[in-house]
């Protein structure tokens, strides 16, 4: 009798010792060092995002033009037109605009792109002025989080910000190795693996997030036996005195 209410007594203990997310193991921004805590090199140069093949582009074409606005479609009081459909850049790196030939984008930032088409369209409508965009700006969360696709609204956008815009990763996610993985246009995809709890993931090579990026949030494998809450902490305490009172009553019933 006092052997198993002993080994009982061991078992609820582990229980609750293992039943909660402590800071340690969920919390952000930690030290490096303290816990196993990796820490990373500083990079605090943001490179701007280069445009891949089959990345989506948009545009709008600003002129004074009368003739021109009306070839576009617009009123003649207006001066600009905003296209509303996409361009694909294709294999060869080039999209195909209206009334212009193939022109080639791969690897330019989104600000070069710009200059490129206006260049192209002041051939024909010399007080061409574009405003050039990236249409598939966005990001793709999967994993032990909210997954979803989601819009990077502001220019370096850092990850953060990202996982904020998911309601932040579950409990049970493992957050020593988040992975971001990041196409290349035609190489193979970049994989960067890092452990998000450590503070200096800030200005380092993880801390931005660009367009097309797939960010993957793991289940930790131990989470099977963790709670997400102190209601749930609470509800697996009960739960195991109940389970230890019903035990003994048995054997003391037994032992009668």
């Amino acid at each position: 009798m006092k052997n198993i209410f002993r080994l009982l007594v061991v078992l609820m203990t582990g229980v609750i010792l293992t039943g909660c997310y402590s800071h340690r193991v969920i919390g952000l921004l930690q030290e490096p060092g303290k816990h196993k805590i990796p820490e990373y090199e500083k990079d605090t140069v943001h490179e701007p995002y280069r445009i891949h093949v089959n990345d989506e582009i948009i545009y709008r074409l600003i002129t004074m033009d009368e003739t021109i606005s009306k070839v576009l479609g617009s009123n003649e009081n207006v001066s600009s037109t905003q296209y509303a459909n996409s361009y694909r850049v294709y294999n060869d790196g080039t999209i195909d605009l209206p009334f212009l030939q193939p022109i080639h984008i791969e690897g330019l930032t989104v600000v070069e792109a710009q200059e490129v088409v206006k260049t192209a369209f002041r051939e024909i409508i010399p007080d061409a002025d574009v405003k050039l965009a990236l249409y598939n700006k966005t990001f793709t969360v999967i994993g032990d989080i909210n997954s979803g696709e989601y819009y990077i609204y502001k220019e370096n956008m850092n990850i953060f910000e990202a996982l904020a815009m998911t309601g932040d990763l579950m409990n049970s996610g493992d957050r020593r190795h988040v992975r971001i993985i990041r196409p290349n246009g035609a190489e193979d995809p970049e994989i960067l693996e890092f452990d998000i709890r450590s503070n200096s993931i800030i200005d380092s090579k993880y801390y931005y997030i660009y367009p097309n990026d797939v960010i993957y949030v793991a289940r930790t494998k131990d989470s099977f036996v963790k709670v997400a809450s102190y209601t749930g902490f609470l509800g697996l305490i009960t739960s195991s005195v109940s389970l230890l009172i019903s035990v003994l009553n048995y054997a003391t019933t037994l032992s009668k």
